[in-house]
């Protein structure tokens, strides 16, 4: 029979499935502009200064086991999600942004019926949920 994972074993696992999103986001940020050629309007800027070193923070995080990067990495997945967030409610409020020559409120491309800035606020989402639980996984019970 296999022996039951110590926590510390999954909290690793959880900092790395956390890696994974933010670097399955990262590359689809840049197949999104540098493959399909589509203008990333102020607030993708936004979004992407926060998520791209996410996947570094994330990275090391998980290769030395180091589940204290909640202090690292929540100032950035956070706020990345209220961004994100934010520009979510643009698109579905139809309003326009003024953040620059494309509209923010603009839908350019979507994936399984997901907006950018969905699929941003989802990896956002995701990124936290994982590292806290990593955390809490090596805080023990409380």
């Amino acid at each position: 029979m296999a022996e039951p994972r110590r926590p510390a074993d999954r909290a690793r696992l959880l900092l790395a499935a956390a890696t994974v999103v933010a670097t399955v986001a990262t590359a689809g940020s840049l197949y999104l502009s540098l493959g399909l050629g589509l203008t990333p309007c102020r607030l993708c800027w936004y979004q992407r200064i926060l998520m791209y070193p996410l996947v570094v923070v994330l990275g090391v995080a998980a290769v030395e086991d180091r589940p204290g990067v909640v202090r690292t990495a929540l100032p950035l997945a956070v706020p990345g999600a209220a961004v994100a967030g934010y520009h979510s409610w643009l698109q579905v409020s139809q309003t326009t942004c003024g953040l620059g020559a494309v509209s923010c409120a603009q839908i350019q491309y979507r994936v399984l019926g997901l907006t950018v800035p969905n699929l941003a606020l989802t990896a956002f989402v995701l990124v936290t949920g994982l590292v806290v639980a990593a955390a809490r996984l090596r805080r023990g019970p409380s």
